[in-house]
């Protein structure tokens, strides 16, 4: 069978393969055949460790050997593996098995694979693979004319396989660059002004120039932009950054520039741009708001929303604030009443910086009554607005309630006697203007106090009109305070052309029409220049963003599940894809 015509026969992926396995004292073989033809042999001596192995995991080891080295044959093609050790054939199902067999039974999963046995006797050729001849060649003497005319008679079959007309040879990359230094006349100037004392230059026998035992690239642009596509975007770099790209480039390539060249050509790259993480400080440096004139002349309102339902069918909570004297309002409020939340600048809460800052308080101050006093939050609601209303500001110096109407709130640690009631004259006007100019002058000395802490931890980032920028996007609704994002998502969408310049630190784009639900203005910190704009822009809605810049993750596939009982209740736990 090792020498009968045909010796190999050409392999048909689309037909199951059969492999014959044996293991012997000195080695493994293992045959791969195709409806009784021979597609491949194979076969290697024991290793040391090896040969301390029992029958049973000496089998178990040919098998393994022959998925390995047939791995792009078998791997998702149905194949029987036969071997003529019996209980082999039971090792998927056998209940207790080592520490090696547990580790080879997890490779042979992976295989769409059936094991049969098959007698000794009739394993012959994987039997013969795995045993070494007990004699050794001494002596060579010329073939008999007549077995050299049995040999010129055998049929040899070849089969026509669509594959090998398909196949072209092409030069390899090296052969190009050898072919660009001989058409190169920068690259004919340095090899007539080679020295043998420099020996930074060197031509080896074939003429091919070197830079220290790094291969020239002349200045071609399409072959230069050949390596670093191959070197950047293949399936065995998957975009490395430029500091990796050029240590991996200059083991083996050396051209002048080449380091500036690799760190643009990274820098421009689309896909780099929109899935790697910044590790910049954020952009925008703090624009503090306007001090306003006047009490209530300029106002600051929020929605807190998803609140637990009480028995009035209250859900969400209006907050109203002062900007000059920071006094708020909360009123209890109802989804069902449609109102819905726009932001000045989208998808940048800090714009509206106090309120949010209102809402942490006050969701802090609901959270403690309900702890405490096992109460629905609407009922505390009004107390929670007099403490805030109450409670001193740095800012301010004085609480909210004294910033508006000029004395303390009473309370029971306030029992301070009341004064006589002044409702008009000339003197509460004054007093009440000589308070708005300290309250002024605090709020400005806050402002400057809180812009040069928030500064050193910000970097400044202007565009121009005309602009093209990648714009960041959220992987889920309502998790944005807990960093959680979607594995496999882009962190990028773009890139969009600036239209105009609505502030210091706020631009408008020019969104697709699937977006335009979306506020176009957009803080600088949520932008991200675009150095080359693509030919091709892929189509944000390829990744389904809702229209407030969220997308939502679905699984695939379920690929585990189990459950964890407690005292109460019981968990599910679910793996998925």
């Amino acid at each position: 069978m090792l020498t009968s015509a045909p010796v190999l026969a050409q392999p048909d992926i689309t037909k199951p393969f059969d492999v014959y396995c044996d293991a012997s004292a000195n080695g493994l073989g293992c045959v791969l055949m195709q409806e009784g033809r021979v597609i491949a042999y194979a076969s290697r001596q024991l290793r040391k460790h090896e040969a301390n192995y029992p029958t049973h995991d000496l089998e178990l080891a040919a098998v393994v050997h022959a998925l390995k080295i047939w791995r792009h044959y078998l791997l998702g093609n149905t194949c029987h593996i036969f071997t003529d050790h019996k209980s082999l054939k039971y090792i998927l199902t056998q209940p207790e098995l080592n520490m090696r067999q547990r580790r080879w039974l997890e490779l042979i999963k992976d295989y769409d694979l059936e094991i049969h046995y098959h007698p000794r006797k009739a394993n012959v050729v994987a039997d013969a693979l795995s045993r070494r001849a007990h004699c050794n060649v001494i002596e060579a003497r010329p073939t008999a004319r007549v077995i050299c005319c049995e040999i010129d008679e055998i049929e040899i079959l070849i089969e026509q396989l669509a594959e090998l007309y398909s196949l072209m040879i092409e030069p390899t990359l090296k052969d190009q660059i050898i072919a660009a230094q001989k058409q190169d006349k920068g690259m004919a100037h340095i090899r007539g002004e080679i020295d043998d004392k420099k020996d930074c230059f060197t031509l080896d026998d074939r003429g091919v120039l070197w830079f220290k035992g790094r291969l020239v690239v002349p200045k071609d642009v399409e072959l230069r932009k050949k390596i670093l596509d191959e070197a950047h975007t293949s399936m065995l770099t998957m975009h490395p950054g430029s500091n990796k790209m050029y240590q991996d480039l200059k083991q083996k390539f050396w051209w002048t520039r080449m380091k500036p060249e690799i760190a643009k050509y990274v820098s421009e790259c689309d896909v780099c741009q929109k899935v790697k993480a910044d590790h910049l400080k954020p952009a925008g440096m703090l624009q503090p708001l306007a001090v306003p004139a006047w009490k209530w002349e300029d106002v600051h309102m929020d929605f807190i929303v998803g609140l637990p339902h009480t028995q009035k069918g209250y859900d969400s909570i209006w907050v109203i604030i002062d900007l000059l004297t920071k006094s708020a309002h909360f009123i209890p409020l109802q989804t069902a009443l449609g109102t819905n939340l726009i932001r000045s600048s989208a998808y940048h809460p800090q714009t509206s910086g106090q309120v949010e800052r209102v809402n942490q308080i006050l969701e802090d101050m609901l959270r403690a009554c309900a702890l405490t006093y096992f109460s629905k939050w609407d009922e505390y609601l009004p107390l929670a607005e007099f403490v805030y209303n109450n409670s001193y500001q740095k800012s301010l110096e004085m609480a909210p309630f004294e910033a508006l109407y000029g004395r303390r709130c009473r309370t029971p640690l306030n029992w301070s006697k009341p004064r006589e009631r002044v409702t008009f004259g000339p003197d509460l006007v004054t007093q009440a203007e000589e308070q708005v100019k300290f309250i002024h002058a605090n709020l400005k000395r806050a402002q400057s106090r809180q812009k040069s802490y928030s500064d050193k931890r910000r970097r400044p980032l202007a565009f121009e009109e005309d602009d093209h920028v990648y714009l960041r996007v959220s992987p889920m609704k309502g998790v944005h305070r807990f960093g959680v994002k979607g594995k496999l998502a882009p962190r990028y969408v773009g890139p969009f052309k600036i239209l105009e310049k609505c502030g210091p630190v706020a631009y408008r784009l020019e969104l697709p029409p699937h977006l335009a639900a979306v506020h176009d203005v957009f803080h600088v910190s949520q932008l991200k220049k675009c150095l080359r704009v693509p030919e091709e822009v892929v189509d944000t809605s390829q990744i389904q963003i809702e229209p407030d810049l969220t997308y939502e993750e679905h699984p695939i596939k379920v690929l585990d599940h189990k459950q964890r009982s407690t005292r109460r209740k019981t968990i599910n736990f679910y793996k998925i894809q």
